[in-house]
């Protein structure tokens, strides 16, 4: 199998008496969509901010590509190739879609911000932003201010914008909530689009959008990987369903 592109040996972290995570090992291979499941609480936010660099862990090392980054900072690991669907930048409400990720697009190519000048002096800048609308879906927008997007489509600009950091790696945390059936199955498809050339690591609990979009699954239960495998694996899991079916009992 070909090598992990990212590692993570017994993390833990704990908040006073709460342990968030305890003891994670996971790895993601190099171009795989890898979900992380499981039931609320069960540490998946924690280990997506130890992942992207946002928390520290109390021990335990996080491996990127084979180096160890556990001490590096977010925006270091950003610029290794780490994107957080959500952490990329804030949306700028009062300019256009393109706008938008225009911006993105001078944070990592060191330009000045000459995307003020008229369109005609960053036709490159502007050009490459339309290839990336046109990926997830809002080429048709590109005019648009951003306010104006649906929530469906807020979604979409946020991947847009992490697309814009040329990422290695992809940390999408629940990229479908709070969406309808239409803008979920819109977003299933945006994100099958990526799959296979770029690395992504999943955080979802649209179930049905994870087993159509998993190469693997790794579930989490109580700051715990009890078991990776691929999507027919966990499906028929006992131990999967037994997770699943306590924490509908508790709801």
């Amino acid at each position: 199998m070909t090598a992990a592109l990212l590692e993570t040996r017994a993390l833990c972290k704990r908040f006073g008496g709460l342990i968030a995570t305890d003891a994670v090992s996971l790895e993601v291979i190099r171009g795989e969509c890898h979900a992380l499941i499981g039931p609320n609480g069960a540490g998946k936010t924690t280990l997506i901010g130890q992942l992207s660099g946002s928390l520290r862990p109390d021990s335990g090392s996080v491996y990127f590509a084979g180096r160890d980054v556990t001490q590096l900072k977010a925006y270091q690991r950003a610029m290794l190739g780490f994107a957080r669907s959500y952490q990329i930048t804030s949306i700028l409400n009062d300019f256009t879609v393109a706008e938008n990720v225009g911006i993105a697009l001078q944070s990592v190519d060191g330009s000045s911000f000459r995307f003020w000048r008229p369109v005609a002096s960053e036709t490159r800048l502007i050009d490459e932003a339309m290839v990336i609308l046109r990926q997830v879906g809002l080429e048709a927008l590109a005019a648009r201010q951003a306010r104006g997007l649906s929530h469906g489509e807020h979604r979409q600009l946020e991947i847009a914008l992490a697309l814009a950091t040329k990422p290695q790696l992809m940390l999408l945390d629940e990229p479908m909530a709070g969406m309808g059936p239409e803008e979920s199955e819109n977003m299933v498809h945006l994100i099958a689009g990526l799959k296979g050339r770029y690395t992504i690591l999943l955080v979802e609990h649209d179930m049905d959008a994870v087993f159509r979009l998993a190469d693997r699954i790794s579930v989490l239960v109580a700051g715990r990987v009890i078991t990776t495998g691929l999507p027919e694996e966990i499906r028929c899991n006992a131990a999967v369903k037994s997770a699943y079916l306590g924490e509908e009992t508790t709801n």
